[in-house]
């Protein structure tokens, strides 16, 4: 089946003009675009559809005073002042869900008892969702700030001290000012990083 591309303007939007953001508008992002960005983030591939991501919208000023302990200095302003601050993480338990999530086969099995398979699959696995979550938020006309500049691990006491769930990486969404950012950086060539074989 053919597939029509995207328009110039639309790989405009998800790539060639968008940039990460360090500065906001103070536009709030409505409870409903999140829901929307999740239903589309949601319909990306994972393998054998484990869908180990997690995630929690910190919006509230409670919840940016939660999370400010954990934030690198160079990245607290700007969280501080996004709408939303997405915590990306993945769910060391996801093969729990994999009898709904993968009924055609015992695909449980293939994890129960194998920590490292779990662990390399929930990371992978949820990484790439943190990465469709992005793309879906620029589908929407959101702006992104992608981050790693935080302590793991009171992000994780604080918002999972359960331990099923880990962090992975912050990302935060809103309206950005595009007047505050820098100059885009320089990109590899096809040939510097790529063979066809």
């Amino acid at each position: 089946m053919s597939r029509t591309p995207l328009s110039a303007d639309g790989l405009d939007l998800l790539f060639n003009e968008a940039r990460t953001q360090n500065s906001w508008h103070t536009t709030p992002v409505a409870k409903e675009t999140l829901h929307h960005l999740f239903d589309l983030m949601k319909m990306a591939p994972t393998s054998a559809n484990c869908s180990p991501a997690r995630f929690v919208f910190v919006t509230t000023p409670e919840g940016r005073e939660k999370l400010k302990p954990a934030l690198a200095e160079g990245n607290l302003a700007q969280t501080m002042s996004a709408p939303v601050t997405a915590i990306i993480a993945h769910d060391v338990k996801f093969y729990e869900h994999l009898p709904t999530l993968f009924p055609h086969t015992d695909a449980k099995a293939w994890f129960t008892g194998n920590d490292a398979l779990i662990e390399e699959t929930a990371f992978r696995n949820g990484t790439l969702q943190g990465a469709y979550l992005m793309m879906a938020a620029r589908a929407l006309g959101l702006d992104c700030g992608p981050m790693s500049g935080f302590d793991v691990e009171k992000v994780n006491e604080t918002f999972f001290p359960d331990g099923r769930f880990k962090a992975n990486f912050l990302c935060n969404l809103g309206y950005g000012d595009d007047k505050k950012v820098h100059p885009r950086s320089p990109r590899f060539a096809f040939d510097d990083v790529c063979e066809i074989v």
